[in-house]
């Protein structure tokens, strides 16, 4: 946790990167150039599928809004009579080979963020070999598909790209890994589709989102109440995603003291994990609830958001599917 501390100070705070990231720096980008190179120029092929395929990523590491992002673009699509489907790699999953998420999913197998997707009905396939899995999303009956969490996944040919991005962290120091946060050149958001800002100011060319919430969901029974019933309490908060700071900051912006308990992003909890010395309401993230169902407590409350979009991003994305040659 030191050394992430001491990159992240780096990344967004101002500090001062090791030294040592400077030469894996330079080493890293010419790797991330070179398999470009190789995809552009065809010596490594992309595998192209029948049916329109839109690509939602970052291009800096941590939690940015992927998986909501993806959650809307899936409501989008459905409410415009697709049947819209989702492949992802899972993350913090062991799944190796393609799978199609059936009832009640194991976020231990195929990992969190899949079992968040799935949960809101839509059909959702994992594996390392996207191509793959995205086929038995196709014999599913999907006619339009969303990679999530695959701007970098060149390997699947894509009809639309999304990048989203932190609208307060936006993309820090703007230096590549591990020197900096960013996966790619910042040259690479001229080659994508649409660009979505998550919190903060949209700039030129970005479409706004901001994460809603104001309800919590208790994990035992389904019970209801609004976030705002613990203003002016102490609650343990509980989040392993990218950007853990976004959910505490969010519950202190309530009126709610925060008890910070952060853990590496896809953390794979134990009751042990969450068994604090003070008996208090404890709230996490909907990401982080999925892998707590087996052990949970009566005062453990999830708290859900949902992405709000502009309809003009909705009317681009919609364009840019009707525009490709195989729908």
């Amino acid at each position: 946790m030191a050394l992430i501390d001491t990159l992240e100070s780096a990344w967004y705070g101002g500090g001062r990167a090791p030294w040592w990231t400077w030469p894996l720096m330079l080493l890293y980008g010419g790797v991330v150039r070179l398999r470009g190179w190789l995809y552009r120029s065809g010596a490594l092929r992309s595998v192209r599928l029948p049916v329109p395929v839109v690509v939602i990523g970052n291009l800096s590491v941590g939690g940015t809004g992927k998986t909501p992002l993806t959650i809307a673009v899936v409501e989008a699509l459905h409410a415009r009579g697709y049947q819209p489907g989702v492949v992802s790699r899972g993350h913090g999953g062991s799944q190796r080979e393609p799978l199609l998420l059936g009832e009640a999913p194991d976020p231990i197998q195929v990992g969190d963020e899949p079992c968040l997707i799935h949960a809101t009905g839509v059909q959702v396939a994992v594996g390392r070999d996207r191509p793959a899995a995205a086929r038995l999303l196709l014999d599913a009956g999907c006619n339009v598909l969303v990679a999530d969490d695959g701007l970098q996944h060149y390997r699947l040919a894509r009809d639309v790209e999304i990048c989203v991005i932190d609208g307060v962290r936006r993309f820090g120091n703007r230096r590549l890994l591990p020197a900096g946060p960013l996966r790619e050149p910042l040259s690479r958001l001229q080659r994508v589709d649409l660009r979505v800002c998550n919190g903060g100011v949209a700039e030129t060319g970005e479409y706004p989102m901001q994460l809603r919430g104001g309800e919590v969901v208790a994990l035992d029974d389904g019970r209801r109440q609004p976030l705002a019933s613990f203003s002016s309490q102490q609650v343990h908060a509980v989040a392993a995603i990218g950007n853990p700071q976004r959910f505490f900051d969010s519950l202190r912006a309530m009126g709610i003291g925060v008890i910070e308990h952060a853990f590496a992003d896809h953390h794979a909890f134990a009751a042990a994990d969450l068994a604090f010395v003070e008996d208090l309401p404890v709230l996490m993230t909907d990401k982080d609830a999925v892998k707590c169902r087996q052990f949970v407590q009566p005062h453990w409350w999830r708290v859900p958001v949902h992405a709000e979009l502009p309809s003009a991003f909705v009317d681009a994305l919609i364009q840019r599917i009707e525009a490709s040659d195989r729908h």
